[in-house]
């Protein structure tokens, strides 16, 4: 360890730009036993770890990096399953410069330990050598419902499964992995790895209930009579729509219409033909990372051209900066500075561009975030042929909610307790459902945090 002044930080190899858009392969590489070990001896194993204090989770990073640079791969596959659902998925999709690697103690000039790279590593290295996550041996005689196949529904079944309770899991798609098999592109994470996932909680002893809908196809009734508690975990999958003049044109989509779309389409699922966006010129207006995954998917769409407009500028957009770097390296053009005033249509009601304005940033607001101002006189238009609006999301409010008496906040989030119990005994809730549209590794904490809950109260 404490080799960070012989060894440099290095990033896990990915594609060319050029060579990787014209697939939805992933793009990067997982570390070699040598490499993931090299990069783990630059860890200095802080007295007091902020990488650890970070991560939504607490995972034990400086001691599965220490295991790593002993090669001791299998008490280091234990440290970083034993807190996570998925640490391989969290590895590739979680914005570490946001998170543990942003909080590094080297980053202060040697450049942090590259933490994701290494945590994917262990555990498909794991995989690889015939390892398995740990689960109960024996089955005791209580059952929990889930509502919901998406990260907060999977942590959850993970970690009741691991005390013995016996889980069911209803989800309306085709497939399991909510926005995690629907709404992030394979170029990011591919679908076989949450596939493994799945298969593995199946053999743990889960069933899933693909392709049935809580309230429609089974009543919510009917899983509080059969089971002894119940989670809900179905996201925020509700598209934040423009107000702005012409966004309810035929070929201007919500970001989550499109993604959910193109990967069905890949899937050989049922989809939507008309959204299609090969040869056209298309637009994003937003700056997180559903926007890079819109402008990213566009071009393995075979897109004419793909822009990127945001109100502010790349230091201040909300997503990972790896994700901006690796849709410029694959060739999108970004424009800051710039808001949306209209969508441009012609005659027959099809989008010919969009009409924006130009903005700069001023006093900080509340949080400190500098406040967005318009610039007047500053208007001009982008062409365009298609525009996608990545401008967040909330929770759908499940009719099934309001009829069972289970408290909303103002922003439809379901309202719980400090167990994550809602307002109804024996109903949890957790993921974005609850907190509104985060991140998949706050999703994941909120399962397994009530899947403990939910073991203290029916096995106390």
């Amino acid at each position: 360890m404490l080799k960070f002044f012989d060894l440099e930080r290095i990033d896990a190899k990915k594609r060319s730009g050029g060579e990787r858009v014209k697939d939805f392969k992933e793009i990067y590489e997982v570390f070699p036993v040598n490499k993931a070990a090299e990069q783990s001896e630059r860890c200095i194993q802080c007295g007091d770890p902020y990488c650890h204090n970070k991560c939504p989770l607490h995972n034990l990073i400086p001691q599965w990096l220490k295991s790593t640079a002993g090669k001791d791969l299998e008490l280091a596959f234990a440290l970083s399953n034993q807190p996570s659902p998925f640490p391989e998925v969290l590895g590739k999709i979680c914005p570490h410069d946001r998170l543990c690697e942003g909080d590094c103690t080297l980053n202060d000039g040697h450049g942090a330990i590259t933490i994701g790279s290494i945590e994917t590593f262990i555990t498909e290295e794991g995989f690889k050598q015939g390892m398995k996550p740990k689960f109960a041996d024996k089955m005791t005689d209580k059952k929990v419902a889930i509502v919901g196949a998406g990260p907060a529904g999977l942590s959850a079944a993970t970690f009741l499964l691991r005390e013995g309770i016996n889980v069911e899991i209803y989800d309306k798609q085709v497939r399991a992995g909510g926005l995690l098999t629907y709404g992030i592109p394979g170029f990011k994470l591919d679908k076989s790895v949450i596939e493994r996932r799945v298969d593995l909680l199946k053999e743990a002893g889960a069933i899933f209930h693909q392709e049935t809908e809580v309230g429609k196809d089974v009543s919510f009734d009917e899983l509080q009579e059969k089971f002894d508690a119940v989670f809900i975990g179905v996201g925020a999958t509700q598209g934040r729509a423009s107000t702005i003049a012409g966004a309810d044109a035929k070929e201007s989509y919500l970001a989550m219409e499109f993604l959910t779309n193109i990967q069905k389409k890949l899937f050989g699922e049922s989809y939507d033909e008309s959204i299609n966006v090969k040869d056209k010129k298309v637009v994003v207006v937003g700056g997180g990372d559903t926007a890079m995954d819109c402008v990213r998917t566009s071009l393995r769409e075979k897109a004419r051209s793909v822009e990127c407009l945001y109100r502010r500028d790349a230091n201040n957009m909300p997503g990972s900066k790896k994700e901006y770097i690796n849709a410029k390296e694959e060739g999108v053009d970004f424009e800051f500075y710039a808001s949306p005033k209209s969508v441009a249509l012609d005659r027959e009601g099809n989008v010919i561009g969009i009409d924006m304005i130009k903005t700069e940033l001023g006093e900080p607001d509340e949080s400190g975030r500098q406040r967005v101002q318009e610039v007047a006189g500053t208007e001009f238009r982008v062409e365009a042929d298609v525009v996608i609006f990545a401008l967040g999301f909330a929770p759908v409010k499940y009719p099934f909610l309001a009829d069972n008496g289970i408290e909303l906040d103002r922003w439809d989030g379901i309202v719980v307790n400090e167990n994550y119990e809602t307002s109804k005994s024996g109903i949890y809730a957790g993921g974005d459902c609850h907190r509104g549209a985060d991140l998949v590794v706050t999703a994941a904490l909120d399962g397994r945090e009530a899947a403990k809950a939910i073991v203290s109260k029916l096995l106390a």
